[in-house]
């Protein structure tokens, strides 16, 4: 079974890559527990939309002043050591999530600074784990492992919301922070096994810590047309079709789904990438892989409105489902092109500038949603932003014929 599996996976052959991928799925399942419950918890704490949206505001403030450094640590030193430190750091903050809880002592205050400290940690976390994923595979193989990854990433975004929901609906909000400070340990153990990779690119000039270095980077980036519209789509559609931060609100007044039923929306949009990564993983080479971007952002904006839209349970869920299928297949696609037109040596610096855009999109929409939820309520946010990301894909098909033309070569 092993060897039929990395037949059809062959990114599985890597044992470097089985490490890091098997403890990543027990880290991710554990960080969605802490996502949902956070959300849960602070619209508990405030009933407030725009509370809930402030979330994405301290999220990306860290992101954008930290990750252009992030990337130019991760091209500077070993990535590996950096991804330990990082990992570590993170399950403390999880940890003091959850001993605040336990005590009774968390606000709101307590909340929006450990989640800004954690994202100043992923802005070191990221650029060094994504530009490590492809020297633990053969560069031919990277996209499957992009997919596997997809994959196990999704599986755990099912369990870990379902899995939250159950204790929230067990009023268990402290169990959630403990379990992510668990399951850091997965991820912190894979990395203390994997041997050192065998970099077969040829060899790159030293990479140092400094504002040259990360001028370089976002000058690699600039002079790429493929990167810069495929960046600027990607923040454009998750700035306008961010809906994840009302999801306490539809469960608990449009859908009146309670905290179980909020688990499951939770994991709806990993429901639909789990099925759209396993097809992508399956499936030999695609081709003319910018149109299907363009066509995959649609399906996501197209589904968001549907979302917004619904006062029926399952209705709903599909629409959430249609989301995460779409966002998947556009990520992958988008993954595989950033990282395999970017040389070694530039590859965490080009994840750092990318990350602006791509992490600080959602989490800016984070807020737009919360501020026009309490302008004209949550199931209008969401109908305006699912319009707004339609329009956005129109405007960079238009405008990006290079997007348009490109075939993956």
């Amino acid at each position: 079974m092993l060897e039929i599996l990395r037949g059809r996976a062959p990114a599985l052959r890597s044992r470097n890559f089985r490490l890091l991928w098997a403890g990543q799925a027990i880290s991710v399942a554990g960080g969605q527990m802490q996502s949902v419950a956070l959300n849960w918890h602070l619209y508990e704490l405030t009933g407030s939309p725009v509370a809930l949206g402030a979330i994405g505001l301290v999220r990306v403030v860290p992101i954008v002043v930290f990750s252009l450094l992030g990337g130019a640590v991760a091209d500077a030193h070993d990535r590996r050591r950096v991804l330990l430190l990082t990992q570590t750091v993170m399950a403390s903050i999880a940890a003091t999530l959850g001993l605040l809880t336990q005590l009774g002592r968390i606000t709101p205050a307590h909340i929006y600074a450990l989640t800004a400290l954690s994202a100043a940690t992923i802005a070191f976390n990221n650029p060094a784990r994504q530009a490590f994923t492809p020297s633990l595979v053969p560069r031919e193989h990277f996209a499957n492992a992009l997919s596997l990854a997809q994959i196990t990433h999704q599986i755990a975004n099912i369990l870990g919301p379902m899995a939250a929901g159950a204790l929230l609906a067990h009023s268990q909000l402290a169990a959630c922070y403990w379990a992510n400070a668990a399951s850091f340990g997965g991820v912190i153990l894979a990395l203390l096994l994997i041997r050192p990779p065998q970099i077969t690119s040829p060899p790159a000039p030293p990479s140092t810590i400094s504002w040259s270095a990360v001028l370089e980077g976002l000058a690699f980036v600039r002079s790429n047309p493929i990167l810069v519209w495929t960046i600027l789509l990607d923040f454009l559609a998750t700035f306008f079709s961010s809906a994840s931060a009302l999801l306490p609100i539809f469960a608990k007044d449009v859908l009146h789904a309670g905290p179980r039923g909020y688990g499951i929306l939770s994991a709806a949009p990993a429901a639909g990438s789990l099925l759209a990564g396993a097809f992508l993983a399956l499936t030999p080479t695609i081709r003319r892989q910018g149109v299907l971007i363009l066509w995959a952002v649609t399906a996501y904006g197209a589904a968001t409105v549907i979302f917004g839209a619904s006062t029926i349970f399952w209705l709903s869920w599909l629409a959430l489902a249609a989301t995460g299928a779409a966002d998947t297949v556009s990520t992958i696609l988008r993954g595989t092109i950033r990282q395999l037109v970017t040389p070694e040596h530039l590859r965490g610096r080009m994840t750092a500038a990318s990350m602006i855009f791509f992490m600080g999109g959602p989490q800016l929409g984070e807020l737009e949603a919360g501020l026009v939820a309490a302008w004209i309520g949550a199931p209008w946010s969401v109908i305006t932003g699912g319009v707004g990301c339609l329009l956005a894909v129109a405007w960079v098909a238009a405008r990006a014929p290079q997007l348009r033309r490109y075939h993956g070569e």
